[in-house]
């Protein structure tokens, strides 16, 4: 039976936990579907709802490895065994690892720093272990694997994207017509992704849900089959759809500027309001747009550096009397308007599967220790290793969508415009590179940081495309506060810890 004080901090940390979950769903899920809708791909309401499936499973059937090492990987639970009121410090000091994160990414928010929640919890986490039992309480190797972690996974994030990228350039972007190169793709990405995420949910994700184990051999089997049937069914139905869409649009036919519906789009970057400027052919579009093919001067220079035009390194806008840099085909930083439109419809793929494993992995930065916390409130026993509950990763994956359909609009921009330009090509590149080391991530129980993949992803590619369109004097900004996440979230939560030990 529960005392009085367990019980408020059992409801207290569910409380924190949501906060903390509804905080990443307003930032980083946006995120990653901000250009679909952008592009008019997906209603806003669709992608939320997509969002909500995709986060809602990923935080189910792929966020008990990373919570176990939330859990347990930082703090050694035997040591809570030896003293009297173990439980009860136990359950402290998972209340205060999740004010410490909480309180951390909630003020990065408000100064629009792009911080990693993942930082931010394991930071807490080994602040209120300082605070019992010193430095010798940290299980430092565990933290020195998950510290080497947020270094590789930028990098191998960065390598997968740019990977990608240099494939689409070679096999599209160079060709002189590059509409049906960009079409073949199309099958072969959702029928890769597809396998990627099929095999990920039965390796593993059956036991989440108390499901009988089958055998490597069924799940391959399994991911194949489904991967062949999406990848047919772009080719056969989504190729041809895409194609009238593309012809419609560049033969003058498709009134795009009617048709489409009004959405509030404060949530979306500046990057894929000009998308949706370039398509609409609006007269007050703010961002730069393709000069005609029949143009020989470039037109006034707007707010961005980057102006496409084939075949042309630099000239003098008379406009201007500035030099005004112009990026071809071999540094392009504009998509072609049948570029755009394919890799739009890929980046629908790119962003479910993102969501999916930011189900996976972000919602063990939320409800790793309120998991911890019920197991102890309800055991009394801080050693008993109990599954992961079910209802708990449900409800963090719940916390994350309500932030999404709350907050969604008022996303941060910095990873989507500020760092560098992201087009649909790019865009595709970056987000399915860090999703796939996301989860790779994840399968190995390793709480990886998202922000981390997504912005060594967007440098990788920014390099490969064009070096000088990266924003390195930015980076250097994100990367101090990467820096400074764990220190600040470790000394909040070992505050609060010492009160706890003080008044409590």
């Amino acid at each position: 039976m529960l005392g009085e004080a367990e019980l408020l901090l059992v409801v207290v940390g569910f409380l924190i936990a949501f906060v903390s979950a509804f905080g990443l769903g307003a930032n980083d899920v946006a995120n990653s579907f901000g250009t679909s809708v952008g592009s008019k791909v997906l209603t806003l309401r669709q992608a939320c709802i997509l969002a909500t499936i995709c986060e809602i499973a990923g935080s189910v059937l792929l966020g008990g490895h990373v919570s176990a090492t939330i859990r347990g990987g930082i703090i050694d639970p035997t040591q809570f065994n030896g003293t009297a009121d173990g439980a009860v410090r136990l359950m402290q000091g998972q209340v205060s690892s999740l004010i410490g994160s909480c309180a951390w990414m909630l003020l990065a928010t408000f100064l629009r720093i792009p911080v990693s929640a993942t930082h931010s919890i394991v930071g807490a986490t080994a602040g209120f272990g300082l605070v019992l039992f010193g430095i010798d309480g940290i299980q430092w190797k565990g933290i020195f694997k998950i510290v080497g972690s947020w270094f590789l996974s930028p990098v191998l994030s960065g390598l997968v994207s740019s990977t990608l990228y240099l494939i689409i350039k070679y096999t599209v972007l160079v060709k002189e017509n590059s509409l049906e190169p960009a079409l073949n793709t199309l099958p072969f990405l959702y029928a890769i992704t597809i396998f990627i995420n099929v095999f990920s949910v039965l390796f593993g994700g059956l036991k989440m849900l108390n499901l009988p184990e089958i055998s490597i051999w069924t799940i391959l089997g399994a991911a194949a089959g489904c991967g062949l049937a999406g990848g047919l069914a772009v080719h056969f139905i989504g190729r041809p759809i895409i194609r009238r869409k593309v012809h419609a649009r560049l033969s003058g036919k498709g009134n795009t500027s009617s048709s489409k519906k009004t959405f509030n789009l404060s949530c979306l970057t500046q990057c894929r309001e000009r998308m949706e400027a370039f398509f609409s052919h609006e007269t007050n579009a703010t961002g730069p747009q393709a000069a005609p093919k029949t143009e020989t001067t470039i037109p006034p220079k707007s707010d961005a550096d980057d102006v496409e035009m084939q075949n042309i390194q630099e000239t003098e806008n008379t406009a201007t009397n500035k030099s005004s840099k112009v990026v071809g085909r071999d540094g392009q930083v504009c998509d072609r308007p049948e570029e755009a439109e394919v890799f739009a419809f890929a980046q629908i793929l790119t962003a479910t599967f993102g969501s999916f494993v930011h189900g996976g992995n972000d919602v063990a930065n939320a409800i790793g220790p309120v998991m911890g916390l019920w197991m102890v409130a309800t055991t009394g026993d801080v050693l008993m290793k109990v599954a992961p509950k079910v209802w708990i990763l449900f409800y963090g994956g719940i916390g994350i969508s309500v932030g999404l359909w709350v907050w969604g609009r008022k996303v941060m921009q910095t990873i989507g415009h500020d760092l560098t330009e992201i087009t649909p090509t790019t865009g595709m590149c970056i987000e399915l590179g860090a999703a796939i080391t996301v989860l790779i991530a994840s399968k190995a129980g390793l709480p990886v940081s998202t922000t981390h993949c997504l912005v060594g992803s967007v440098v990788f590619v920014g390099c490969f495309r064009e070096r000088q369109s990266v924003n390195w004097k930015l980076f250097v900004g994100i990367a101090f506060a990467w820096m400074v996440t764990l220190p600040v979230s470790c000394g909040i939560s070992s505050l609060t810890m010492y009160l706890f030990t003080v008044f409590g």
